[in-house]
């Protein structure tokens, strides 16, 4: 038995693509696995539903996934939508600006995310984060550029005075990388799953159904996941 097959993960699940695919990566490879939410007054709070739709859904579609699937935890960041004056957290145009980022970035948060999310985690027992930061199809997020989670990794190690692994399986693949993932950790109903139950989509539109899933099909977010879906159906033609 794996090192990895003995020991307890807690993900950082919003209810989103790339969140989901990170569950299934770990539901397949730790012994238990936990998820961690936060509701920091975001724009597209319509994910938060979507969170417990899409545990129930991989529940009930992965038995073996379903008996490592723990409790879920989701906390009140609200005090972090408050600080924040960004397209995330308030109805502005999403634009990029004058410091080369998008206005969708929320200074400090998966730094918070990580934070509180390792702390929950020494309560838990849980000695894995498990987080789909990704600096290959990404915004140009600071926050989610490897070199900043390995930084934090050995923070947290040090400030718990326990061993916290940060684990980023997104973080070196494309958009069309993880599809082919998902495929590959639960077939074509896996992706159906995603397809069908998660939300990306920065406006929290849900009433337009594409290929890749729902959204308002032009903000960032829905466009990266669109070239993606494309790129891998493409693919495997």
């Amino acid at each position: 038995m794996s090192a990895a097959a003995t020991r307890k993960a807690l993900v950082l699940f919003s209810g989103g693509q790339d969140s989901t695919a990170c569950l299934a990566w770990a539901l397949q490879r730790y012994a238990e696995v936990e998820t961690i939410g936060f509701d920091y007054g975001q724009r597209h709070r319509v994910e938060l539903d979507c969170r417990q739709v899409v545990r129930r859904e991989l529940a009930a579609a992965f038995p073996a996934w379903a008996a490592k699937l723990g409790e879920d935890h989701l906390l009140d960041l609200g005090l972090l939508g408050q600080i924040s004056d960004t397209a995330l957290t308030e109805a502005r145009a999403i634009e990029m600006q004058a410091n080369g980022l998008p206005n969708t970035f929320v200074p400090g948060r998966n730094l918070l995310f990580l934070t509180f999310a390792a702390t929950l985690a020494y309560r838990r027992g849980a000695s894995v984060l498990v987080g789909g930061m990704c600096e290959t199809d990404f915004s140009g997020y600071p926050d989610c550029r490897d070199n900043t989670l390995k930084a934090l990794q050995v923070a947290l190690s040090l400030g718990l005075d326990a061993p916290m692994t940060l684990e980023t399986p997104l973080m070196f693949i494309t958009k069309a990388e993880t599809w082919a993932l998902t495929a590959q950790l639960g077939g074509a109903a896996l992706n159906e799953l995603i397809i069908e139950h998660t939300h990306t989509c920065y406006l929290g539109e849900r009433s337009q159904r594409h290929a890749w899933g729902y959204g308002c099909g032009s903000c960032p977010a829905c466009e990266l996941r669109a070239r993606g879906h494309e790129e891998y159906r493409a693919g495997v033609r």
